[in-house]
């Protein structure tokens, strides 16, 4: 519900910040205090409209600060969850007017689109007047509203879920039609390309080891000329090995005489013969490598030209063969068992759609017997509300070719206005009163069935009076202890019924005449009781008038 608004120079309000409770709460004063600029703010705060002409007049802008307290598992909460809002504590939302027509929406003072407060907002609040165009009178809701009153939510979700179902299994179908049907165009072609492609057996990879393979075995007929001639060097006819080794045998013999100076020459000429000798291995192992046989050289470039030649064909890279043959494969299985499949694609969709109708079809005998109990729960709130004469109707077209996840319905609320016309939509036959009053009656039929928590009626005793303000009274009463209830109204009858009571007047600045700013206060005992005696009497208010204001508060208080 709403705890607190605050609002800041918007056109005649300067500084106001007001705390409500639950409840009913009235605001009343003299026509022209302020009380549709009071609404606007709220307006705003809620995501309606901006307009910089709102700003107060010599300021650059203004702003509302809306506060409610609603439950942790509220829509609202969910909302600002999925706008990456901190959710903790209250929710405030707090609308910038700027005067050059520019605005700023804030939620817990994180910055937001108008589109997220507009969301939020209209989980929190419900706006209604004599002219509104939204909320009951707007046939979207109509559906959900209706759904809602007769606590169907368990067969609206089964239907959503069934028309789910039937969604993809005809999309499974059509695309498994589509597949079909194009791999019989290309029937021939793909069984030559799977026979071609499984004589040529392609792996992943093939094409670069080839590659390399060739090359190693083109550069190797160089390479092994060069190799041979170095390991004539070392290990041949010209190895300087023997002459080498004689070296250090005559050194040996020497060694004795003079070990210091023979000693150090037979170990490097030593380690010269095995640095030879290991150089005479790893010539041999090279020249070994570089051995192959002409055929393999010819067979490795057959089967890379082939694999090429495949891959030119059919406009992929070598590497792909292997995979486009198993897709190939595929397209040619799907024809040999595709009638099989899509019967039993078809035959999955002939049971979803079953499905889907036995659901809908349940949740049409639910809308059918909501709409009767809707009907005459309206009906019975309407002949004090002076709509004796009227008759609600919940207008249901049933469609059973759609597959709406809704359901087959249409719901639009009608109405006759009186015996002998010819019944209509709400908003286009009722006038402004006689709609205020319907909607009136809807709300407090549909108080405790997803209504929001806050409501906001402006002015919807407009013309009544009597009894028929009375009535309008003792509804927003009954609706006040389930819901949150404000009215803006000149009916004594329904101010006297307010839990709060705020008064609203325009008054100079700073004592000023040539300025001035709307004032809100709340009124208590005495000060209440004048004000309905206002309300009953006019400017001059008289004793008869105080004494018919305190009736008024004692009846309303029983």
């Amino acid at each position: 519900m709403l705890i607190q608004l605050a609002i800041r120079d918007i056109v005649l309000i300067d500084r106001l910040e007001l705390h409500f409770h639950e409840g009913l709460s009235v605001l009343t004063g003299e026509t022209g205090a302020g009380k549709s600029i009071l609404l606007d703010a709220f307006a705003l705060a809620l995501g309606g409209r901006g307009d910089g002409s709102l700003v107060r007049h010599g300021e650059s802008q203004g702003q509302v600060t809306a506060v409610f307290d609603c439950p942790m598992d509220h829509p609202a909460r969910r909302i600002a969850t999925e706008a990456d809002i901190d959710v903790d504590g209250d929710l405030i939302l707090r609308r910038v007017q700027v005067a050059d027509g520019r605005t700023r929406a804030f939620v817990n003072d994180q910055p937001v689109s108008v589109q997220v407060l507009k969301a939020i907002g209209a989980t929190l609040v419900e706006i209604h007047g004599q002219h509104d165009d939204r909320a009951l009178v707007d046939p979207v809701s109509h559906r959900a509203i209706l759904d809602a009153f007769g606590s169907l939510s368990a067969e609206v979700q089964a239907v959503a879920d069934a028309a789910r179902r039937v969604r993809d299994a005809r999309t499974a179908l059509q695309e498994h039609r589509k597949r079909i049907d194009k791999a019989r165009k290309e029937a021939d072609f793909l069984r030559h390309a799977v026979e071609e492609l499984t004589t040529l057996n392609p792996q992943a990879g093939e094409e670069e080891a080839l590659a390399e393979r060739r090359v190693v075995m083109m550069q190797s007929e160089k390479v092994s000329q060069d190799l041979n001639e170095a390991f004539e060097a070392v290990a041949g006819n010209s190895s300087p090995v023997p002459e080498l080794s004689a070296a250090v045998r005559k050194l040996e013999r020497r060694s004795a005489q003079a070990p210091a100076l023979v000693e150090p020459s037979v170990k490097a000429l030593d380690a010269a013969l095995v640095a030879i000798d290991e150089a005479r291995a790893a010539l041999d192992d090279a020249i070994r490598a570089t051995e192959f046989d002409p055929r393999e050289l010819e067979q490795t470039e057959e089967r890379l030209f082939a694999l090429r030649a495949a891959a030119r064909k059919y406009d992929v890279p070598a590497d792909e063969l292997a995979a486009l043959r198993q897709r190939f494969e595929g397209d040619v299985a799907a024809i040999d068992a595709g009638e099989e499949q899509l019967a039993g694609l078809e035959s999955a969709l002939k049971e979803a759609d079953q499905a889907y109708l036995a659901a809908a079809r349940k949740l049409s005998a639910g809308r059918k017997k909501a709409a009767q109990a809707l009907d005459a729960a309206v009906q019975a709130e309407l002949p004090p509300l002076k709509l004796e004469r009227a008759k609600f109707i919940t207008e249901i077209q049933t469609d059973e070719d759609s597959r709406d996840p809704a359901g087959f319905e249409r719901v639009e609320f009608w109405a006759q206005t009186n015996p002998g016309t010819r019944p209509g939509p709400l908003m286009k036959v009722a006038s402004g009163g006689e709609l205020s009053r319907f909607m009136l009656a809807l709300k407090v039929v549909l108080a405790d069935k997803g209504s929001a928590p806050t409501l906001v009626f402006d002015e919807i005793d407009t013309g009544v009076g009597g009894a028929v303000a009375d009535a309008i009274g003792q509804r927003l009463g009954r609706l006040a202890k389930r819901v949150q209830v404000m009215a803006v109204t000149h009916a004594p009858q329904v101010a006297a019924r307010a839990e709060s009571h705020f008064l609203i007047a325009k008054e100079g600045v700073n004592g000023a005449e040539d300025r001035v700013a709307t004032r809100v206060v709340p009124l208590e005992a005495a000060p209440r009781r004048e004000e309905i005696a206002r309300m009953l009497a006019g400017a001059t208010i008289t004793e008869e008038a105080r004494a018919a204001a305190a009736r008024l508060l004692e009846a309303a208080a029983h």
